[in-house]
């Protein structure tokens, strides 16, 4: 018999509000990992590798976010409701939606994160045909709304990394309803992974400012969920 994910891992937008919550500068890497790429898209592991990481760290909580794509969620998904079936009475991640889009704000292009969506949304199509998107599709207020009605959270990544300071970019993007900034990143790449601490003070004081949630994430491309490249 398949196992429903939503049912038995909870993955639901309310759960992962909850999270947002309390995130906090020791969340990630061995807690909660919002952040992570696939062969899906430009990174380097399987999505079971993924998973079997994931299991092996004591991950409670993560999600995929390959580029415009979720068949690397999707195929992690499968892997672990098997899993599940085969350990069964083990503590299993919550395993949520998560999907990388480009889009175009005050000027520049920057990525935000969907997550808790539901990827058979019509809304949701547009941003996960493996390209990015154009026209009205790629302004920042398009692709917030379309996570929104596919009934997600909306994150802005890295919002340091980007030619626009991250005060205009979280103010731009909370005047266009996204729900969270991705706080805790790691933007020097250290070894072990640790979150930037001017970059996440900065913006984690933003996120307090504008009233929105927190996340972290590794940003993961190669081989190592404990670490960027």
């Amino acid at each position: 018999m398949v196992v429903n994910c939503v049912a038995s891992y909870s993955a639901t937008r309310e759960s992962l509000e909850q999270v947002f919550k309390n995130i906090n500068a020791q969340s990630c890497p061995r807690h909660f990992n919002f952040h992570m790429h696939t062969v899906c898209s430009d990174g380097r592991l399987q999505p079971a590798a993924l998973m079997e990481q994931a299991i092996a760290i004591g991950l409670k909580g993560l999600a995929i976010t390959d580029h415009h794509t979720v068949d690397g969620y999707q195929a992690a998904k499968i892997w672990l409701e098997d899993w599940q079936q085969r350990h069964p009475g083990t503590f299993v991640p919550q395993l949520w939606t998560g999907v990388e889009i480009n889009a175009e704000l005050l000027g520049v292009e920057v990525h935000i994160l969907g997550y808790a969506f539901d990827p058979k949304h019509a809304s949701i199509q547009p941003y996960i045909q493996r390209v990015t998107a154009t026209g009205q599709q790629y302004q920042a207020a398009n692709v917030i709304a379309a996570i929104h009605k596919a009934g997600g959270l909306a994150v802005l990544a890295h919002p340091a990394r980007y030619k626009r300071s991250p005060r205009d970019l979280i103010s731009a993007a909370a005047a266009i309803s996204i729900d969270g900034v991705e706080t805790f990143y790691a933007y020097d790449n250290p070894n072990p992974w640790r979150p930037s601490p001017s970059e996440s003070l900065q913006v984690q004081q933003l996120a307090a400012e504008y009233g929105l949630y927190n996340s972290c994430g590794t940003d993961t491309h190669g081989l190592n969920l404990l670490q960027r490249l």
